[in-house]
């Protein structure tokens, strides 16, 4: 069987059926590979943590996780101030199993500003293994964002 295209009223040269099958696989192979790609791209995100509430705490834990499990090549970090300091507290928090274990993973990142540390008298040793402090929370999300990282605020 012999397919002809029609452009502008002429007409092409004959185009083999097996040809144009391969053609149209080919295109469609292209774009479901543009598709694919798109979507394995790594994402940078900053996880905002300010509130007291320990089922927001929950939350931030249950998302990080999904994420870091779901997109290994990115990365997450989770900035902890204000409300939310005893989330980083040993003897305190209601997450301190599941940080202690996502802060072992390469791609996630635990971080508590020292001035809110600082406000409510608590020391390094207090802190949960795998937590780093940064001098300032805010400053550290603005930061991450002027370098291209997505920004969640949890919150509930």
């Amino acid at each position: 069987m012999v397919i002809y295209l029609q452009a502008n009223n002429y007409f092409l040269k004959p185009i083999n059926k097996y040809i144009m099958k391969t053609f149209i696989n080919l295109i469609i192979a292209c774009f479901f590979s543009t598709i694919a790609l798109a979507q394995e791209k790594p994402v940078k995100i900053v996880f905002d943590v300010t509130s007291d509430n320990t089922k927001v705490h929950q939350s931030a834990m249950r998302h990080v996780k999904m994420m870091a499990e779901a997109y290994p090549d990115s990365n997450f970090e989770v900035v902890m101030y204000s409300g939310a300091y005893e989330m980083v507290i040993k003897d305190k928090s209601v997450v301190s199993e599941e940080m202690e274990a996502l802060a072992k993973v390469d791609n996630v990142d635990f971080v508590v500003c020292q001035a809110s540390l600082n406000r409510h008298k608590i020391e390094p040793s207090q802190l949960i293994t795998g937590v780093r402090t940064v001098p300032d929370g805010i400053l550290e999300i603005i930061q991450k964002q002027e370098l291209g990282w997505g920004y969640i605020k949890e919150g509930q």
